[in-house]
């Protein structure tokens, strides 16, 4: 029997991994439930049980897209499931897509559902995609369910593409300030030095400084750049640890700027996630762990599950949200409405709206903010580093004068 790895969560809250051995995903999430475990991600060791070609694949959120897109028309449509899992496997251009989709129309072509035949490809598709997939076949609607998983994979693929703009001009203005700064300390200061030393002059205290810094970097510049990527690995790895996750997205949240940005990111992925899965039918506790796993951030993660529990128990989904101080009162205060009107997902489709436009301007506003920003620490450095060099020269000149 094939083996899986799983992490859950226990009666206490607290998170739990471990390996076991079960006929498919599905026995292996009844068995942990058995456990009065809550699985949270279960996945075949190896990462899947198929094409080995298909395993190691990492589909592209594009060619997803246009993948979900094209099988929700082509079920429209009236052509028949396997037939368009044929077609579509003709079609795809990625050697690991197109052997991971052979292998799903060859497990439906064997009586496998779906939904089970996509289970063997965790690393493709998601929860979210095979639970909105399983609510599809119950309910006889698969082609609806297709499209609403399309309308809400291209919704989420538009934000990626804005935050992602967002943070890239600022990121590549930060490299090449440290790259200018790094080149003028390496290579232009040492040759000023050789001058100055040669005219006999006495350096100023900003510039001895900056000969002292440039010297160091030069004489031991394998040491630091080992040192540099040393940090660079050590920073990733603490950051898969569950202490390091919680800490750095705490800090997401909190950096001036970009924080709020990083907040209405993820309760726009919260609130849409939410509602697709809620209007697929998928069931409120079946759908908050998926959402829990799909924020983004662990500190939201925390929240969305133990607000889990508390629903288990009888309680409202947004007393919990309220009390944790993470969600806005506006957010909380939708949601209860949405609760005791019976229209929670069409009242997360608004929460959700209204983020990505709120996303937009803010990301719009983002340019205008940081741009004199980034002038002015560019300016700030590198001016720094060249009066500091030509200290020395306008005293000389005063003096030949």
């Amino acid at each position: 029997m094939p083996k899986f790895t799983y992490s859950a969560r226990n009666q206490a809250g607290k998170r739990v991994a471990g390996t076991l051995t079960a006929a498919n995903l599905n026995e292996a999430a009844e068995d942990l439930k058995r456990q009065n475990l809550h699985p949270l991600q279960i996945e075949p060791v190896g990462g899947g049980v198929g094409p080995r070609s298909a395993r190691r694949a990492k589909v592209k959120m594009a060619d997803m897209l246009v993948f979900t897109r094209q099988l929700a028309t082509m079920l429209s449509a009236g052509i028949p499931l396997l037939e368009t899992l044929e077609i579509l496997t003709d079609q795809a251009e990625d050697p690991g897509f197109k052997a991971a989709i052979g292998d799903i129309a060859e497990n439906v072509r064997s009586g496998n559902d779906f939904s089970e035949s996509l289970r063997r490809y965790p690393r493709i598709f998601d929860n979210i995609y095979i639970n909105m997939i399983r609510a599809g076949e119950a309910s006889g609607q698969l082609d609806e369910i297709l499209d609403r998983l399309a309308e809400y994979q291209e919704a989420a693929y538009r934000l990626r593409l804005k935050v992602r703009s967002a943070m890239m001009y600022p990121a590549i203005s930060m490299t090449m300030i440290a790259g200018i700064s790094l080149f003028l300390l390496i290579f232009i200061v040492p040759r000023f030095q050789e001058i100055f030393t040669t005219l006999n002059v006495d350096l100023p205290t900003p510039t001895l400084i900056l000969m002292v810094v440039g010297n160091w970097l030069q004489n031991n510049f394998l040491w630091w750049v080992l040192g540099v990527i040393a940090f660079w690995i050590s920073l990733r790895m603490y950051k898969k640890t569950p202490t390091g996750r919680r800490q750095w997205d705490w800090l997401a949240l909190k950096v001036p700027v970009f924080g709020a940005l990083n907040l209405k990111v993820a309760l726009s992925r919260f609130s849409r996630t939410f509602s697709t899965l809620i209007e697929s039918g998928v069931p409120i506790l079946g759908a908050l762990e998926i959402v829990a796993a799909t924020t983004g951030n662990a500190l939201l993660e925390d929240v969305v599950l133990d607000a889990m529990e508390s629903v288990r128990q009888g309680e409202t989904l947004a007393t919990p949200l309220e009390t944790s101080g993470v969600f806005p009162p506006m957010v909380t205060r939708m949601i209860a409405i949405g609760e005791k009107s019976g229209a929670l997902e069409l009242l997360l489709r608004k929460i959700s709206a209204f983020y990505d436009q709120q996303i937009e301007a803010t990301i719009e506003n983002l340019t205008s903010l940081i741009e004199p920003l980034l002038i002015g620490v560019m300016g700030f450095i590198v001016g720094g580093m060249v009066a500091a060099i030509f200290m020395p020269m306008f005293e000389l000149i005063g003096k030949l004068a």
